[in-house]
């Protein structure tokens, strides 16, 4: 499974950009539309199947949806607030390089 250290965001209970965030480390499928993310399965959202026009995947399990992008350099992840997100300890030397200039683990080529 590809892996992406991506940013999350969980949307359901919480007002525009004011759920819990991560910089995370996600499995994709093949595909690129299931996740898995701390023992969650999360689904890509498709047509408008789903509420939250803010989220982009939901969990298969309970329905939580989750918006999820790739980090940004500048730190403007979320994308209606100046929420900081948590830093997994597992990914956080590679988000400090990326930060610093240095591509994220498979996006060497963009």
């Amino acid at each position: 499974m590809p892996e992406r250290i991506m940013y999350v965001q969980l949307k359901t209970g919480y007002n525009t950009d004011h759920g819990p965030a991560w910089i995370t480390r996600l499995q994709f499928s093949k595909s690129w539309r299931t996740a898995h993310f701390r023992g969650r399965t999360l689904e890509r959202v498709t047509g408008l199947a789903r509420a939250n026009f803010d989220a982009n995947f939901y969990d298969v399990g309970n329905g939580d949806e989750f918006w999820v992008s790739g980090p940004k350099r500048d730190r403007t992840d979320a994308r209606y607030s100046h929420q900081r997100p948590d830093v997994d300890e597992d990914v956080k030397a590679e988000y400090e390089a990326f930060l610093n200039g240095a591509p994220l683990p498979g996006r060497e080529n963009g």
